[in-house]
């Protein structure tokens, strides 16, 4: 008969099978206004006539303009009489404001294309999600990575685990711990290494199954509860009837940038969970075939 220890541990064990320093910039200085140049005299006229209104300038005996003399004088000559050619004006320099306004819209328009740069992508849709699951579960046939597990009884345990599709893989258990749970593609033993036991049972029995299939389907392979998409990533919630013992509820848990699985939780028929998580993932090296054989020749009982 099967140890009713290792049928209460099957669900657990199997459930865990699955696999500026800113610097300140200085106040732009307007630029200086440019000097006003003198007057010229035009030719022909007295200098005094220019610069009118100044202290000192106009000579007090001057002659008048109606003076006789000058009415009967020869006009002077036209190239002579313009007055001289004037240097073009330099533009006039921006009021402060006006700076201002126009380092506004520059800047304006900087952290505007800043914004929309660091504007944050559309949510992923459920669709989305399911979709980048099911890619990354087929995206290689073989994964070997570090486990920890927390059972539901608040027990920690570690280990390694070797995936290698269709239908195998192994958690090794790191002492204390005395189990093994390995799967051949048919069946799955579990095994207790200090009372040298091993229970058999099929592998559509345990949780977890699809994930060995060579293709992920989980639209079509489980029945799919809820999608749950936040900055922690995905979290996938599924339904198995088919486990020993009645239904479980799986949880895999997907990371928010590579969505690979990280993690994955299992509540059993009696409500107990299970926690998995994974790291140190290789998804290059294929294992060992050896890993993933069963000695059936202790076997007790087969279900």
């Amino acid at each position: 008969m099967k140890s009713p220890l290792a049928a209460a541990l099957v669900l657990a064990l199997l459930a865990a099978s699955g696999a500026q320093a800113v610097e300140q910039k200085k106040k732009p200085q307007p630029a200086p206004a440019a000097k006003a140049q003198p007057a010229k005299a035009p030719a022909g006229k007295p200098a005094a006539a220019v610069a009118k209104g100044k202290p000192g300038a106009a000579d007090a005996k001057a002659k008048p303009a109606t003076d006789p003399k000058t009415a009967q004088a020869k006009p002077a000559d036209p190239k002579a009489a313009s007055p001289a050619a004037k240097p073009p004006a330099p533009a006039p320099a921006l009021p402060d404001a006006a700076k201002a306004a126009a380092g506004a819209v520059a800047v304006g328009g900087a952290a505007a294309a800043v914004a929309v740069a660091a504007q944050p992508q559309a949510p992923l849709t459920r669709d989305e999600a399911i979709k980048r699951a099911e890619a990354s579960l087929n995206s290689s046939p073989v994964m070997t990575a570090d486990f920890v597990q927390i059972g539901g009884d608040g027990r920690r345990a570690e280990g390694k685990l070797y995936v290698h599709k269709v239908g195998r893989m192994r958690f090794e258990y790191a002492q204390p711990a005395t189990m093994e749970v390995v799967s051949d593609g048919v069946q799955v033993a579990v095994r207790d290494r200090k009372l040298n036991t091993q229970d058999l049972y099929f592998i559509n029995q345990t949780p977890l199954k699809f994930l060995l299939n060579e293709k992920v389907d989980l639209q079509k392979d489980v029945k799919l509860v809820d999608v749950v998409i936040d900055d922690a990533g995905a979290s996938i919630s599924i339904e198995d009837k088919a486990t020993f013992g009645g239904t479980s509820k799986i949880k895999l848990i997907f990371d928010s940038k590579t969505f690979l699985l990280k993690q994955w939780q299992v509540s059993d028929p009696q409500g107990y969970e299970t926690l998995v998580s994974l790291f140190n993932v290789d998804r290059s090296s294929a294992p060992d075939a050896n890993l993933f054989k069963i000695d059936k020749g202790s076997l007790l009982d087969f279900r």
